[in-house]
C-alpha cells in the first residue's frame, strides 16, 4: 500500500517537489496563521484608497477566488514537473515572496474597514451571497497586504513563463486566472487594491533576489574552476 502510494505520488511529481512544496506550506501557515499570535492587539491600517470605495461588491467573483484554488494546484504540480533546477528556482522565489508577506504582515498589520458587508447581512441573497458570507466567517479580515490570493495566482502566472514543454495556452490561461483571481479578492470586499500590487511586488521581488543569487552561484562556481584550473597548469 505504501509503495503505491509513493508511485502515485512521484507519477505525479518527483519526490524534491512534494518536499519543497511541504516546505512552502508549513511557511504559508507560519505567515499568515503564526504572524496573528503576535498582531491580534496591534493597530491594524486600512489601505483603501478612493478608487476601492467606488468599486462594487459582486458576489458572483467569489467563484473565481475560491477557484483560486485550483489554479494554485495545477501551476505548483506543472512547475514540480518542469524539472529540478527549474522547480528549486522557483520555489525557492516563493519562498522569499513568502518571508516577504510575513515581514509585512507584523510591520504593517492591515485591515478592510467599512467596504466589507457584515456576513449576516449576506444571508437570503443567493447562492453567490451565502458562499461569500461562508468566506467571510472563516477568514478574518487582516493580515491582507499583500494579498496571498494574489501572491499566489502571479507566482503561477510568472513560473508559467519559465517552464518549457507546455501547451502555447498554458501561460495565457494562467494569466486570465490570475487576473479574474486579483478582481474578485476586491469585488468581494476580501481585500483593496494595494493589496493586490502586494502581492505581485512580493513575487516580483523573490524572483529577482533569486535570480541575483543564482548568478552569484554561477559565477563563484565558474571563478573557483578557473582558479583550481590556474594552479594546475
Amino acid at each position: 500500500m505504501e509503495n503505491k502510494m509513493r508511485n502515485r505520488l512521484s507519477g505525479i511529481m518527483p519526490g524534491y517537489a512534494w518536499i519543497m512544496i511541504a516546505v512552502l506550506l508549513l511557511v504559508n501557515g507560519i505567515a499568515y496563521f503564526g504572524t496573528r499570535l503576535f498582531t491580534s492587539g496591534w493597530k491594524h491600517w486600512d489601505l483603501a484608497l478612493p478608487l476601492d470605495e467606488k468599486l462594487p461588491f459582486v458576489p458572483f467573483f467569489i467563484v473565481f477566488y475560491i477557484l483560486a484554488y485550483v489554479q494554485w494546484a495545477v501551476g505548483f504540480v506543472m512547475i514540480g514537473r518542469g524539472g529540478k533546477e527549474v522547480c528549486i528556482r522557483l520555489f525557492s522565489a516563493e519562498l522569499t515572496a513568502k518571508v516577504i508577506a510575513m515581514i509585512c504582515f507584523l510591520v504593517l498589520p492591515t485591515t478592510i474597514e467599512g467596504l466589507r458587508p457584515a456576513a449576516e447581512s449576506l444571508q437570503g441573497g443567493g447562492i453567490w451571497c451565502s458562499l461569500t458570507a461562508l468566506i467571510y466567517r472563516m477568514d478574518a479580515p487582516d493580515n491582507l497586504f499583500p494579498s496571498i490570493h494574489c501572491l499566489e495566482s502571479w507566482f503561477c502566472f510568472r513560473g508559467a513563463l519559465k517552464l518549457k514543454n507546455v501547451p502555447r495556452w498554458y501561460a495565457p490561461v494562467m494569466l486570465l486566472s490570475a487576473l479574474l483571481v486579483f478582481a474578485s479578492t476586491v469585488l468581494v470586499k476580501q481585500h483593496v487594491l494595494a493589496d493586490i500590487a502586494g502581492g505581485i511586488a512580493a513575487v516580483e521581488i523573490g524572483m529577482l533576489l533569486c535570480e541575483f543569487l543564482s548568478l552569484i552561484g554561477i559565477r563563484y562556481e565558474i571563478d573557483t574552476k578557473e582558479y583550481f584550473y590556474d594552479r594546475s597548469l
